[in-house]
């Protein structure tokens, strides 16, 4: 379990692993492109959204697409340098 607060990443674990810490740098650059409070209104609005239409905190999560691009690309280790500007958007 891991949290990115630009620029930090807060991780649950001692040792976390390569994917949950690519997965949190996502959203690091994820936080640079669009600001990071723009970042955090879009995600929370987002949630609640998706919170309304599957009525489930986890379904709800999964599909925020700041989430969705994270878990497509957290096994990618050169996903961040081939990242196109804004990608989340392909996730909507």
């Amino acid at each position: 379990m891991g949290l990115a607060f630009y620029p930090f990443v807060f991780v649950k674990n001692k040792k976390p692993g390569e994917k949950l810490l690519h997965h949190e740098c996502i959203h690091l650059q994820q936080q640079l492109e669009m600001g990071f409070l723009l970042f955090y209104i879009w995600y929370f609005v987002e949630y609640f959204i998706r919170y309304l239409h599957y009525r489930d905190h986890y379904l709800a999560y999964r599909n925020i697409s700041f989430e969705r691009e994270a878990f497509r690309h957290e096994s990618t280790p050169a996903y961040l340098r081939e990242r196109r500007f804004w990608a989340f958007r392909n996730f909507l």
